[in-house]
């Protein structure tokens, strides 16, 4: 492979470039967290070391307790050697997460080796240590960033953000037509929003990272589109025809879901990253101000950790007078890192709670790879009346598939189908490819009694007022 440096000089640092590796340099506004060193390099070349950014993630035990935890991230194409150093604790063992990608660190004293082929999201664990963890997150190169920043900042209708500490007073809100590129290198201490508007590009490589809020949202807007950035949570509400790809969120106060939707359609999740301190991903009709249903979700190629709550969530909120439909989403090639709830109500892995008269109907996850979370269940699917966040029961739930769908642990809990009564049913419900700990759970399987439901076989108990559950 050719080995081409080249040095940008941007305003206020430098961005290095060896061959397809791009690194980027920390504002020195920002907290670093020094208990581990990271590297990369292609081939041959020097080692290049990574800015390694201290964030926040919520560890639950008997209350809420802030974490410091660890984050870095480089963009490359081809392979990428990488190296990390353990400073703040001896190894004795070390993984890299996801496990379906089947990497295995070479670990020699306290430094641990790898090699990857693509970009990749990725939790370095050291000593089975979830909290003081590295988030590490390798990029593809960005394809997008403009090639004269200079003409680019002074073009109608661009902002520009360079590498450096931003701190916003208010919240900035973008309008129709704006192109806005935050650099690698650019940490903005604020928040964003997309406010009545279309045709919006939101990208880069930088930092949108508030104390204890929202980093990105998108309101009652058209034809966006968000790419690599790194946030506490991106919520898209009211919208449509919205494009989220690339985007990490890190989340650790109360309420801090990761990607919201809320009464929006058209909208695309592809490879996103969330460790959240609530749900991961929601799908809800009316709610926050925003009115109507949802329909046409696609989230794909990523990677969901809940501290809390659920890595999918669907359902709960509505309009009660006027209601709602929740239709047509896909969840594909997803692997779930972990969740922790002790809320019963709230455990599901795999949640669709229909509530406030809503339906929801014709959802598929596929290709889904679940690691042994902490706490919680598989699946919740149910028309509860939850009487703390809604006015009424969900009308129905119909049409919901799981296939290929993988878990690998030993601490789910009971998963439950539940409908509400004889005009509030669940209807639909095909498992097709369930696989619990090698075992494939289907009608016909071997080894279960003709009098038991296949649910059974997968501690899956199908209640009342559900109607057509089928496992092949």
């Amino acid at each position: 492979m050719r080995n081409i440096i080249l040095a940008l000089t941007l305003t206020t640092a430098s961005l290095l470039t060896h061959g397809e590796l791009v690194t980027y340099p920390a504002p020195k506004e920002a907290r670093m967290n020094p208990a581990f060193t990271v590297e990369v390099r292609q081939g041959t070349a020097d080692w290049q070391q990574l800015p390694v950014y201290n964030v926040l993630v919520d560890r639950v035990e008997e209350t809420h307790k802030v974490t410091d935890s660890s984050m870095a991230f480089f963009d490359f194409d081809g392979e990428a050697e990488i190296r990390v150093i353990s400073n703040a604790a001896r190894v004795k063992d070390a993984r890299v997460r996801p496990l379906s990608y089947d990497i295995k660190p070479e670990v020699k004293g306290d430094t641990l080796t790898f090699t990857i082929d693509r970009p990749r999201l990725l939790s370095v664990e050291v000593n089975g240590d979830i909290f003081s963890n590295l988030q590490l997150f390798a990029n593809p190169i960005d394809r997008n960033r403009p090639a004269n920043i200079k003409k680019f900042a002074k073009g109608k209708g661009n902002r520009y953000f360079g590498p450096g500490y931003h701190k916003l007073d208010s919240v900035l809100l973008i309008g129709s037509g704006e192109n806005v590129y935050i650099d690698g290198g650019a940490y903005i201490d604020g928040e964003i929003e997309i406010k009545d508007a279309e045709n919006v590009t939101l990208y880069g490589r930088g930092l949108v990272y508030p104390s204890r809020k929202m980093g990105l949202k998108v309101s009652n807007s058209r034809n966006v589109r968000i790419d690599g950035l790194f946030t506490t949570q991106c919520a898209v509400g009211g919208s449509d025809g919205v494009e989220v790809s690339n985007v990490k969120v890190i989340s650790y106060y109360g309420w801090g879901d990761g990607f919201n939707i809320f009464a929006s359609s058209n909208v695309h999740y592809d490879g996103v990253f969330a460790r959240t301190s609530d749900d991961c991903t929601t799908i809800y009709a009316t709610r926050k101000g925003y009115t109507g249903g949802c329909h046409d979700i696609l989230t794909e190629n990523s990677v969901l950790w809940a501290d809390v709550a659920h890595p999918f969530m669907i359902g709960l909120h509505g309009n009660v007078e006027n209601p709602d439909t929740i239709e047509r989403a896909l969840y594909r090639n997803i692997d779930v890192l972990d969740m922790k709830e002790k809320q019963i109500d709230y455990q599901g892995v795999f949640a669709i709670l229909a509530g406030d008269n809503n339906t929801v109907r014709d959802i598929t996850f596929e290709d889904i790879r679940v690691e042994d979370f902490r706490q919680g269940k598989l699946f919740d699917i149910r028309i509860p009346f939850n009487k703390k966040y809604c006015g009424a029961p969900g009308a129905a739930i119909e049409n919901i598939r799981f296939k290929d769908i993988i878990y690998n642990g030993d601490r789910s809990e009971l998963s439950l189908i539940i409908g509400y009564d004889e005009t509030r049913k669940v209807k639909g419900i095909e498992f097709d490819n369930l696989v619990i700990n090698g075992v494939h759970i289907h009608d016909t399987m071997p080894g279960k009694p003709a009098w038991y439901k296949t649910g059974d076989m997968a501690r899956i108990f199908v209640g009342e007022h559900v109607e057509d559950v089928t496992f092949k």
